[in-house]
């Protein structure tokens, strides 16, 4: 280990989290989160890296029962909409799938972008004027490591129009909706993600999707390709 790095059982809760980080939407329970548990998953959101500093993530906490049926009805349209898209056994595995938690979960959390914070020149952002919404989605992925080292599920809820999704939430304009999240204690953390187990797609594997130097080069570090090829299970 060198003097930066985090001793063995730190640095292998990290990757423990990461391992075992799931979108939980079948296993929550009604119990509440603590307080200060909520607090610790926000202040680890709010801790994200973003581009020049700009910062540009609200939290909206969400715990009433009238908006979380109102954002459902909103997913039950948009499921209807998206089940169209597929046919024969795969629109039958599509509708027999639970992609939402929305009132089953105490807290349901949408992540928002500013997109005018840190005004109309923000260091960095110049070239890649989407990098706010990268820098919210550090964000998200921050706030469900942590979730997952605190035992509490997170379920990402996508199939939802963001315009009405914003206007149910009294966004402002110039700010959008990037995640909305069902967050809770739950029954179960499932040995693999929900998809995978249900048949729906496998985890590619990592050695198909490297490239070295340009992307028509294969990566020729035979030391490399066998550690990637390795368990993803230790330190």
């Amino acid at each position: 280990m060198n003097e930066h790095g985090f001793p063995d059982e730190q640095r292998e809760g990290l990757y423990r989290a990461i391992r075992e980080r799931r979108d939980v939407r079948s296993q929550f329970l009604p119990d509440p989160i603590a307080p200060d548990v909520l607090a610790r998953l926000l202040r680890a959101a709010h801790h994200a890296p973003s581009v020049g500093f700009m910062q540009p993530w609200d939290f909206v906490v969400i715990d009433s029962i009238e908006i979380k049926r109102a954002v459902k009805a909103l997913y039950e349209k948009a499921n209807a909409e998206a089940a169209g898209h597929y046919t024969d056994e795969r629109a039958t595995l599509y509708r027999r799938l639970k992609l939402e938690g929305i009132v089953d979960s105490p807290i349901n959390l949408c992540i928002t972008c500013d997109r005018q914070r840190g005004g109309p020149h923000v260091l960095g952002r110049n070239t890649m004027l989407e990098t706010d919404l990268f820098s919210t989605c550090l964000a998200v992925q921050n706030l469900w490591l942590a979730a997952r080292a605190e035992g509490i599920g997170v379920g990402w809820v996508s199939i939802v129009d963001p315009a009405q999704l914003a206007d149910t939430l009294g966004l402002p304009a110039h700010v959008q909706p990037v995640a909305y999240l069902c967050l809770g204690h739950v029954s179960e953390f499932l040995p693999r993600p929900e998809l995978e187990i249900a048949g729906w797609r496998s985890r590619i594997p990592l050695e198909q999707l490297l490239h070295s130097n340009t992307w028509n080069s294969a990566v020729e570090d035979d030391a490399l390709m066998a550690a990637v090829r390795g368990p993803f299970d230790s330190i």
